[in-house]
């Protein structure tokens, strides 16, 4: 794999905004830094991010202010935080031309979060699905930041106007609460169109990886077997053994796509081929059709190893400089404050705040 990150810290020269260089928008999109990235958080985001930069403007976020809704340690958060940004370079995010950063180097975004805070209704707040699975039945003992930061989310987005947000199923209900922030404050403050109503984007049905133990559970680091997903940091060695491990039947590959439908773990192994091989799950089934799952474990095998084993090995080396990495983050933080502060300063501008 090519050194992606070669001259990334060095002076960014001007590139011009989106529009003068035939882009389609500007995108912002975001990662907590919560640690042991897997093969899920690679095909259903990382791998995408580095697609789009060639049709957008791209603004990557390592979200570490959104991490603190819930307790951290300050040295693994550290470390997470540039775990999450070697991911971006070594997934082929090219730092010199699109922006990679920390958000707690850029003091706007929780600038604009409170002005959205005093826009956003407590009855949208009580509507958000994930602060409810994430408090769990004591919810008086939540934080206050957890409650309250999708508002920090649609300030993360439109501090830089952006057109396009990537999103799973997961993160809908957080960008449509975006667009009514960006609705309201447009109304009260008869600032018509100042804020973008962002669109999503959202990716194929592929993006879905399951666990390899389970296929009915959605892969996570939280799973305490490590046998359940394929870590990004992962060797040619694991990678192997987990998939050799990997639940099946004992019936031979699925033909059909309603056969592998009735067999979760044979289908999310499945979709894993289909992903990294960049091909439809029915051109997987039809090629594993009748086979045994060994000849199929090997194949899955080879590919996972060719696809996965570069940007696990890229992040490993970036992970022992971590200030190259400090210094990609900062040089993006600085690029990100210079597009954030004029939307900020035009924003306090209608509200009616006094000039400092």
């Amino acid at each position: 794999m090519p050194d992606v990150t070669a001259g990334a810290a060095a002076p960014t020269p001007h590139i011009a905004p989106y529009e003068a260089r035939g882009l389609k928008g500007r995108i912002l999109s975001g990662v907590q830094p919560t640690g042991n990235l897997h093969l899920g958080n690679y095909l259903g985001a990382i791998r995408n991010f580095a697609r789009l930069q060639n049709d957008f403007e791209c603004l990557y976020c390592v979200v570490d202010q959104h991490a603190i809704t819930q307790p951290q340690d300050p040295k693994l958060l550290a470390s997470q935080t540039r775990e999450i940004a070697a991911a971006f370079l070594a997934a082929g995010i090219d730092a010199r031309k699109q922006i990679i950063f920390n958000q707690s180097m850029v003091p706007e975004h929780s600038q604009l979060a409170w002005v959205f805070n005093c826009v956003a209704r407590v009855g949208w707040m009580n509507r958000m699905t994930q602060f409810k699975e994430k408090a769990g039945k004591d919810r008086e003992a939540a934080s206050l930041g957890l409650y309250a930061y999708p508002a920090l989310m649609a300030a993360d987005i439109l501090i830089y106007k952006a057109t396009h947000v990537p999103v799973g199923e997961d993160q809908k209900q957080h960008l449509e609460l975006t667009r009514d922030i960006a609705q309201k404050f447009n109304n009260d403050f008869e600032a018509p169109d100042f804020f973008p109503l962002t669109e999503p984007l959202i990716f194929g049905a592929a993006t879905r990886v399951m666990s390899l133990r389970d296929g009915t559970k959605k892969m996570s680091k939280s799973d305490p077997s490590d046998f359940s997903r394929i870590n990004l940091t992962d060797d040619a060695d694991a990678i192997a053994q987990k998939i050799r491990r990997a639940k099946t039947d004992p019936h031979p590959m699925p033909d059909t796509a309603a056969d592998a439908e009735k067999r979760p773990d044979a289908d999310n192994l499945l979709g894993i081929y289909a992903a990294l091989a960049d091909q439809e799950k029915d051109a997987a089934i039809a090629e594993f059709a009748g086979r045994q799952f060994s000849e199929f474990k090997a194949a899955l095998t080879e590919l996972a190893v060719a696809k996965l084993g570069p940007v696990g090995a890229e992040m490993q080396r970036l992970m022992k400089d971590p200030g190259h990495v400090d210094s990609v983050l900062r040089d993006g933080a600085a690029r990100a404050r210079a597009l954030a502060a004029p939307i900020l300063a035009e924003t306090y501008k209608i509200v009616g705040f006094l000039k400092p």
